[in-house]
């Protein structure tokens, strides 16, 4: 619990230095997949969508994470017998990703192409495959580049992208999270780093083995967005 405790602590110290203003949502030591706030809500510039996670243990999240939403966006939520997992949901400008996985379903991602519609969003469906979500398979890490575990998602669905394929040795390196210029990544992967920072990347690292146990990432214990 230390350890994890100290990296969460390195993960919000890092954030901060490359420019972000951490709003905390208060713990609850009923919710321990709390953590992992990003499968809550997704936040758009238009709005933010409060998720309905797959797991139900993790419906109680809800509320606290939208107490605070509410003070920066309107909100609209995901309702039952839909799910949606913020995990499974990553934006590039107009164009919405969205993977249908074992936590999102068809009924979540629908409500989530209407809801985004009145603002021009496109929304893509990714089917996921041996992994929790979409982002453990596929994440952006800069404008025009997704870095990809090939073997968990197929590059062929994103074609207006440059594909940069992981290190084959680290299988759950493919979860990246930028932040402005800068690509915070886990620092337990540094052959897939290499591949990063040789392509022009600017890679900045956190230790984070203790998320990986609940196949966690660096994207999972943040929702970023511009006030």
């Amino acid at each position: 619990m230390n350890v994890a405790r100290a990296q969460h602590s390195d993960y919000e110290n890092l954030l901060e230095t490359l420019g972000c203003t951490l709003v905390r949502v208060p713990g609850a030591d009923d919710l321990p997949d709390s953590v992992f706030v990003e499968d809550t809500a997704i936040v758009l510039d238009e709005l933010a969508i409060v998720a309905h996670p797959g797991a139900a243990s993790r419906r109680g999240e809800l509320a606290a994470v939208a107490e605070i939403l509410g003070r920066f966006r309107s909100l609209v939520w995901i309702q039952s017998p839909g799910t949606l997992d913020g995990g499974d949901v990553f934006v590039a400008g107009t164009e919405i990703f969205v993977g249908r996985s074992a936590r999102t379903n068809d009924a979540g991602i629908e409500q989530l192409r209407a809801i985004v519609a009145p603002f021009r969003y496109a929304v893509h469906v990714i089917d996921v495959r041996k992994c929790l979500h979409l982002k453990t398979a596929v994440s952006p890490v800069s404008e025009d580049t997704l870095l990809i575990h090939p073997q968990w998602v197929d590059g062929a669905w994103f074609p207006a992208f440059r594909i940069l394929e992981i290190d084959a040795s680290e299988p759950f390196a493919a979860n990246a999270l930028r932040v402005g210029d800068a690509v915070v990544h886990a620092a337990e992967f540094p052959r897939t780093g290499e591949r990063l920072s040789s392509q022009g990347i600017d890679v900045v690292t956190v230790p984070a083995s203790e998320l990986a146990k609940a196949e966690g990432g660096v994207t999972c214990c943040s929702i970023l967005f511009e006030p």
